[in-house]
């Protein structure tokens, strides 16, 4: 490595009729890069309104505060404030302000999110082609647009698509302060970390350990002036990610929402407890099923260990090129390891770029394997850019140095491994592309043979190997993004591709056994497949076979969607014409149209009448929030129309909820904590609302009118 650059390919000759553009750069670049940003943004914006509101639960959050300032700031559930999302509002925001803009609708929630895919594929190409060339940058960019669960979560309206950014702009950042100790780079990094964190709390700081030290130990300036760049760069932190929180904390409780996911109206209790060290070791307090302490198997959302991210459940999601990320990382480092730290040093800057985005690959798949709470496939969309990243960097190294045998052997060991763990993945799709697999394993092998004798073929024999190896890798997960691109996604649990039998999400193993015990699903409750929303299309497959994406027969869990569940936890009852129109009718003249248990049943009945409704006991039902006293108050004061009842499939759905602390199925402070209206603030409310109002029958679902007449005991 001894050029202004790690280019893919030797640098045309300086002759009058060279290819370089007076800016240096190749003339082909900027094309390429403009069409790369172009099908990225094809393929995140393709048929983007088929999911509907996708998760209703943050759409009635973002609708919420298209209508009301106050909803916005604090990412209330409804626009009259009752209670918050278990998460800080600044995912949000985009979404929220695109409704406020465009009217309300599925676009006009979801093209934020596919908007920030883009930026997260232009980011990552200008941080990989400072140190590595156009062509590596290009890789870069390919693999991530085309890694599953990318393609899933860009798409979807969840916080992890705004974090995968700010992750990215992060490492990004933090190389370019270390190309001269740069002050205001590593500030900029500090305050997308707080940024992050307003987005995700606790997660946004999972890859500040290896970038402080790799900029504390790397940076070319004095260890004083480092550690004081580090210091401002915290600072600057803790200002962007803590205005919100000191204000939230600050604010009198009374006048402000309560704080969804907590137990104590306290987001602080919030971010340490259910949203994060919880999320650690299983002690979480207001959730349901959850990992038990000490993971390991029977764990609620299944087993932890090394092996976690190439699980049945997960593979699929994130690790087709996973390994193949790891042996890049070590050929990289191993090629730049003899750099020493200076700043016109090409090799050094190198050598930073793979500790900076193997370190956050390594720490973030390592928290992911071992965590023992709660734990979603979706999550590893986290791990995108870094694999990405990688796998780019690592192949532009050894490709300048593929004259050497231990080169040649690690590209063609890489490709054929690839391949292989591709071959794996596309066969635990039961009867999905079959002749997919064997292409890839065929194609792939035959490349990896070929670069074993880069050496002895010429450049175009080379390069056609290159590129067969380069398809066979991509393909399964370029499959598996064309079949998450034309399945609609809604619900709290979704995953990208088809449907893996024995994989994960609610249904599968582990969270099966805790919402359906014996395995049983309870009626109205979707066993598997999507839920299409009316006038979507549905995706279709020939021979008359179960659509691409569909639950196949036999299969456990549900794919990419999930639907019913008890008290809706997964996915809101739909809300009939009927109901909707009860809603609707002088919803002007209170707080909320209506107050329903859980936060997915509340968004739907929100979304489909346009008017606000109380979520009671927050996202599980369990958040004491309101108290019975309060919500007697509101009654009182006439700020509340309907209270909507369980229906019957709901009220059977699910056991109790297993204690996170205490004895004799008791939570901490002695109140029930079963889930749904099985126990605590919830279940008190529901009682005694059937003791007082008259129930009736509004389009299948049970409705009390509040503002009638009482018909039995206060």
């Amino acid at each position: 490595m001894t050029t202004a650059a790690v280019p893919l390919f030797p640098p045309a000759p300086p002759v009058a009729t060279s290819t370089a553009a007076p800016t240096g750069r190749p003339r082909w670049e900027r094309p390429a890069y403009a069409l790369l940003l172009f099908l990225t943004a094809v393929l995140l914006l393709w048929d983007l309104g088929a999911s509907g509101y996708a998760n209703s639960f943050y759409s009635a959050a973002v609708q919420a505060g298209a209508e009301s300032w106050k909803a916005f700031f604090f990412g209330s559930s409804d626009a009259g404030n009752s209670i918050t999302v278990d998460k800080p509002p600044a995912a949000l925001w985009p979404m929220a302000l695109s409704v406020r803009l465009f009217g309300l609708g599925g676009w006009q929630i979801l093209v934020p999110q596919a908007l920030m895919g883009v930026g997260t594929t232009a980011v990552l190409y200008a941080a990989v082609r400072r140190q590595f060339g156009p062509v590596a940058a290009l890789l870069s960019g390919t693999v991530f647009a085309l890694t599953p669960v990318a393609a899933l979560m860009f798409r979807f309206n969840n916080p992890d698509a705004l974090l995968a950014l700010l992750m990215t702009v992060t490492v990004y950042c933090v190389l370019r302060a270390l190309d001269g100790a740069r002050t205001g780079w590593i500030v900029a990094a500090g305050a997308a970390v707080g940024l992050a964190f307003l987005t995700k709390t606790l997660q946004a700081l999972v890859i500040l350990p290896p970038l402080a030290v790799l900029y504390a130990v790397c940076a070319p300036t004095r260890l004083r002036a480092r550690l004081g760049q580090l210091l401002l760069a915290g600072i600057t932190m803790a200002v962007a990610g803590g205005w919100w929180v000191a204000v939230v904390e600050l604010w009198p409780a009374a006048s402000r929402p309560y704080i969804g996911g907590s137990q104590n109206n306290s987001f602080l209790e919030l971010t340490f407890g259910y949203n994060g060290l919880g999320r650690i070791n299983g002690n979480e307090t207001g959730s349901v099923g959850g990992g038990r302490p000490g993971g390991g198997a029977g764990g609620g959302w299944g087993e932890t260990g090394i092996d976690r991210l190439f699980s049945t459940g997960i593979g699929g999601q994130i690790s087709w090129l996973l390994p193949a990320a790891l042996l890049m990382l070590v050929a990289g480092l191993v090629i730049t390891w003899r750099a020493r730290r200076a700043t016109d040093s090409l090799e050094s800057m190198a050598r930073a770029a793979f500790l900076a985005w193997g370190g956050s690959l390594l720490i973030t798949g390592l928290v992911f394997s071992y965590m023992q709470g709660i734990f979603h496939e979706y999550y590893t969309v986290a791990l995108a850019p870094f694999v990405a990243a990688l796998v780019g960097m690592g192949v532009a190294v050894l490709w300048e140095e593929r004259g050497s045998r231990a080169a040649s052997l690690t590209l063609a060991g890489t490709l054929a491994l690839t391949v292989y763990w591709a071959f794996v993945l596309l066969g635990r799709a039961g009867g999905y592309l079959p002749w997919l697999r064997w292409t890839v394993l065929v194609a792939g092998l035959g490349a990896a043979v070929a670069l074993l004798f880069a050496a002895r073929l010429g450049r175009r024999a080379l390069l056609a190997a290159a590129g067969v190896g380069l398809g066979a890798a991509l393909a399964g997960p370029f499959a598996y993004c064309l079949t998450t691109v034309n399945t609609p996604h809604t619900g709290s649990i979704v995953t990208a591709g088809p449907a893996v039998a024995g994989g994960g999400g609610p249904g599968g193993r582990g969270m099966r056994a805790f919402y359906f015990p014996g395995g049983a699903v309870p009626p109205g409750a979707r066993a598997g497949g999507p839920q299409v929303p009316p006038g979507a299309r549905p995706p279709g497959a020939p021979g008359g076979k179960a659509p691409v994406g569909t639950r196949p027969a036999g299969a456990t869990g549900p794919r990419g969607t999930a639907g019913g569940g008890p008290g809706g936890l997964l996915n809101g009852t739909k809300a009939s014409a009927e109901a909707t129109a009860a809603l609707r009718a002088d919803a002007t003249r209170y707080t909320w149209a209506a107050a329903a248990i859980g936060s997915q049943n509340a968004a739907s009945y929100q979304l489909a009448s346009g008017a606000p409704v109380m979520a009671i006991g927050g996202f599980n039902g369990s958040d004491p929030s309101p108290t019975l006293e309060r919500f007697k108050a509101y009654v009182k004061a006439g700020r509340i129309h309907w209270f909507i009842g369980q229906s019957e499939n709901q009220a059977q759905g699910g056991p109790q909820r297993r204690s996170q602390g205490g004895t004799g199925g008791e939570t901490t402070g002695s109140r029930r904590a079963a889930f749904g209206p099985g126990g605590g603030t919830s279940s008190a409310i529901e009682s005694w609302v059937k003791a007082t109002f008259k129930a009736t029958t509004v389009g299948g679902a049970t409705f009390y009118d509040l503002s009638a007449s009482p018909t039995g005991g206060a």
